[in-house]
């Protein structure tokens, strides 16, 4: 039996060995620099290369193996102030053709992309990375309002204060500590199972969440080792433009390689076809609708999809129902219940509707006559005239679909257009509507919440399952009776499934797990972090090599 093993192989070998001997001597551990510029305490980061070829007999290191560490095409070195040269190159420089990681045209943002994530994998341990990724975070929360502020008034949907709250919840994204290495031991020998990075991803962003999303996926696809580059939403690219060059100064300023974030500057179909067949990108992730999915399913090449979704949410007869109506108005409301995720429709069971009501009215509620429903619906509502599919299925059959301009618009705006005036604290429009109103069906995106009285449980589970579509990706009951959220959760199947609270809780809004912005339902990776983007690597040391237990 023969092993063949690469030089990098036998470098770690050698180094692994010379440690040993080193310890084992009582020698002085090796030289280490810190790394500057982390605003939290980092431990120190050895900054050796270990040539064997020029190795002294003794283990130890000559003076030139004994110098700071500078990866290819790094801007400094690790440890090294920012702007300080690093053999040709300063921090201050770009690539050409590009500001900052944002290039004129696709084919350049890959092939910087796919350079930068070369340097990456092969030079930058995990404590390197998380350095990076603590950098990033840093800089997002400084700059939360900026970049909120900038999204709201390019995209003109939702609400400030609420995507304030979401750059927070997306700078949480986890990092390296996701990612483990399982590990099995027995006579035959030793096998480990490592979390290898894919290479360069390229990703697809929503305008709902535009930067939050860039942000999300970039710290989980970069705690993996992986590069990305992005094809936003064309009516987000401004501000993505400025958070993706917001995130590469964080990067360089840690130390590491440019353009290692990537964006084209204005993005088209084309780029997005441009981004699915280069052979250069290595997994593709979109989030959005079952369009964008569909799409990239049919590449042939690896695809993570985050689809569309109408979440319902039952209130049953054991609810807290005060508790309930203030959790429903969090989420249906929050960002206009532009997030995929939010309240949709409610079925609520007819003994404990007017109870429900009563407190959703106490808690920044409105409740809409029919005839101020029938004139809403005549703007928010488009016939769908040409059999087109859209919103949370691709069933081209709907009577009607949801007026784009009335999207992620505040609940005073739309009373407003049939001359209403609302107090400031309205967040939220509600009526009572029947199962087959478009409303239900739909995945609306705006803060109006249809209510369907249903006669027991089992009714309201049928229509809410129907409701969904399928789509799998959320679900919420409030209930004390563990049957029926049993019974639910059953019948629903969804990626992430809420009882009792918020639906924001299942994104740690409010609730624990960690939190995500691409909710992969239609192909089965559920809420995306690092794992996510890694692929499995087996690493087999066969007959019985390294099992010291007889």
């Amino acid at each position: 039996m023969s092993i063949n093993l690469s030089e990098q192989d036998i470098q770690k070998i050698i180094q692994s060995v010379m440690k040993n001997v080193e310890e084992a001597l009582g020698q002085p551990p090796q030289e280490t620099k810190e790394v500057v510029g982390a605003a939290s305490p980092i431990k120190p980061i050895k900054m050796k290369t270990i040539n064997h070829a020029e190795s002294k007999t003794d283990g130890s290191l000559n003076q030139e193996q004994q110098k700071p560490m500078i990866f290819p095409g790094m801007l400094t070195p690790l440890g090294s102030k920012p702007g300080t040269h690093a053999g040709n190159k300063t921090v201050a420089s770009v690539q050409s053709g590009s500001e900052n990681g944002v290039f004129e045209n696709m084919e350049d943002a890959i092939n910087a992309g796919y350079k930068a994530q070369q340097i990456y994998v092969k030079n930058y341990s995990m404590k390197n990375r998380e350095h990076i990724l603590t950098a990033i975070r840093e800089a997002v929360i400084k700059e939360k309002e900026i970049l909120a502020k900038m999204v709201f008034e390019e995209t003109k949907i939702g609400r400030l204060e609420d995507k304030i709250a979401k750059h927070e919840l997306a700078a949480k994204t986890p990092g390296t500590e996701d990612l483990k290495t399982d590990a099995c031991s027995g006579d035959a020998g030793l096998t480990i199972v490592e979390q290898a990075p894919y290479g360069l991803i390229g990703a697809i962003t929503p305008v709902t969440n535009p930067t939050e999303t860039i942000i999300n996926n970039t710290i989980a696809m970069l705690a993996a080792g992986n590069g990305v580059v992005f094809n936003v939403h064309p009516s987000s690219k401004k501000s993505s433009a400025y958070v993706v060059n917001l995130i590469n100064n964080a990067i360089k300023e840690a130390g590491g390689p440019e353009n290692l974030v990537s964006m084209v500057k204005n993005p088209t179909m084309d780029t997005i076809q441009t981004l699915i067949e280069s052979p250069k990108v290595k997994l593709l992730v979109g989030t959005g609708g079952p369009g964008l999915v569909k799409t990239l399913l049919q590449s042939g090449k690896k695809a993570i999809g985050a689809g569309a979704g109408n979440p319902p949410v039952i209130i049953d007869d054991t609810a807290d129902i005060e508790h309930a109506a203030k959790s429903i108005v969090l989420g249906a409301s929050f960002d206009n219940n532009i997030l995929c995720i939010a309240e949709k429709e409610v079925f609520v069971i007819d003994s404990v509707a007017d109870d429900l009501i009563f407190h959703l009215l106490n808690n920044g509620a409105y409740m809409l006559s029919p005839n101020e429903l029938a004139q809403i619906e005549r703007f928010v509502l488009e016939e769908n005239k040409e059999n087109k599919a859209f919103g949370c299925s691709l069933n081209n059959k709907r009577e009607y679909h949801v007026a784009k301009e009335w999207i992620g618009k505040d609940a005073g705006a739309i009373l407003a257009q049939i001359g209403v005036k609302a107090s400031s604290d309205i967040r939220l429009l509600i009526c009572e509507v029947d199962f087959d109103h478009p409303l239900v069906q739909l995945e609306q995106m705006m803060p109006i919440l249809p209510i369907v009285r249903v006669t027991d449980i089992d009714e309201a589970i049928e229509l809410a399952v129907k409701a969904e579509h399928g789509n799998r990706h959320t679900a919420v009951i409030h209930s004390k009776n563990v049957d029926h959220m049993t019974k639910f959760a059953r019948a629903i199947e969804t990626t992430i499934f809420v009882q009792n609270a918020s639906s924001l809780a299942g994104v740690g809004y409010g609730g624990e797990g960690h939190t995500t912005m691409t909710i992969a339902g239609p192909t089965g990776e559920g809420i995306t972090s690092p794992r996510t983007y890694t692929r499995q690597r087996r690493s087999v040391l066969a007959n019985g090599g390294f099992r010291i237990i007889g």
